[in-house]
């Protein structure tokens, strides 16, 4: 599934040039891609939308549409700094520390803000791999900051990008 997300983030930088499922379904075929890891694919995007879309008041900025006092009682919410997340017990099995330390190191980055966190969360927690390796949270991530438009920080992205293997200590 994870080999089938990339290949759409590679060639779809702009979420919006991304084809229609039943035409992207067939052009990742022709590329050579298994059914299953197709459909799985498919099916973790659509379930990306739908939390995309079930955050977008979160993420929006105030008054995009909303009332100026759900919006500031929103941010105030997200932006508290004494808001503490507790992982379940189920996410910290499936996720593991190397992942949930990337999730701490993305929020004391200033990447990864409270609502867009909990997206990332519950993708990650659907996601088939058990525990869920590193390289594939971080496509995750990639994943849901290419569905909502955004456009991480270079450094962001590149740590994102970069699997570590090639770092030399100094």
């Amino acid at each position: 599934m994870f080999e089938v997300l990339v290949f759409v983030y590679e060639n779809y930088w702009h979420g919006e040039s991304c084809p229609e499922p039943a035409d992207l379904q067939q052009k990742l075929s022709a590329v050579g891609f298994d059914a299953e890891e197709i459909q799985d694919a498919l099916t973790w995007l659509h379930d990306l939308s739908l939390a995309a879309r079930e955050q977008s008041v979160a993420i929006a900025p105030a008054g995009a549409g909303h009332s100026t006092q759900e919006a500031s009682r929103t941010d105030a919410i997200a932006q508290s700094p004494h808001s503490l997340r507790v992982y379940t017990a189920a996410e910290q099995n499936h996720l593991g520390a190397p992942c949930l330390g990337f999730v701490t190191f993305l929020e004391n980055a200033g990447a990864l803000p409270g609502p867009l966190r909990e997206i990332v969360l519950e993708r990650a927690m659907a996601a088939p791999a058990y525990p869920l390796a590193l390289e594939d949270f971080k496509v995750i991530v990639l994943m849901v900051f290419w569905r909502l438009g955004l456009e991480p920080d270079a450094l962001i992205l590149d740590e994102l990008c970069d699997d570590g293997a090639s770092r030399v200590a100094h």
